[in-house]
């Protein structure tokens, strides 16, 4: 099995609720990659994790930043797919964006999750800012990537996937 992290919003992860489907394949997800471990430098696994968990928490920046109507929340589904269903693109292999990236190929029931991480309500302020930063920071803003940047100063909680009807009703 492979752990991969799924980046979503609040609004998708109400969708998966409400499907029982996480991603029907292919989707985008985070996960130790080679590449990542080259990046990241490190054999330590749990940092290894950490970092693909903070890649898939920008990813879902991202998707806030496409959705303004989304709660300002980042929203990571920790999830193990079988071996062979998540792959890196080696063309991406080295490029800093897609660091950690692998693509789901099967479809992911969301009983399979083993963890749902979501920014605290707290964070919405310092989460709003950085979505609005994003395409700034992406065009080399280094005020806007200071910005960006501070939406990391939040961790993402961690709610068991008993937890997800809750999360989803306070949205």
């Amino acid at each position: 099995m492979t752990r991969c992290r799924a980046p979503l919003t609040l609004p998708a992860l109400a969708e998966a609720h409400r499907t029982g489907e996480l991603g029907t394949g292919p989707f985008v997800a985070y996960a130790v990659t080679p590449a990542l471990r080259e990046w990241y430098l490190s054999e330590d696994i749990e940092e290894l994790e950490y970092a693909a968990l903070s890649r898939a928490a920008l990813a879902s920046l991202r998707l806030l930043a496409a959705d303004p109507d989304a709660a300002r929340r980042r929203v990571v589904v920790a999830v193990d797919v079988p071996d062979g269903a998540a792959s890196a693109d080696p063309d991406r292999g080295l490029d800093p964006a897609a660091l950690g990236e692998v693509t789901v190929r099967t479809s992911v029931p969301l009983a399979k999750a083993a963890a749902v991480h979501v920014d605290a309500e707290g964070a919405g302020p310092d989460v709003a800012a950085a979505a609005r930063a994003l395409a700034a920071a992406d065009g080399g803003d280094d005020d806007a990537q200071f910005v960006v940047d501070g939406a990391d100063d939040h961790e993402l909680l961690w709610y068991a996937t008993q937890e997800i009807p809750n999360l989803v009703a306070r949205g």
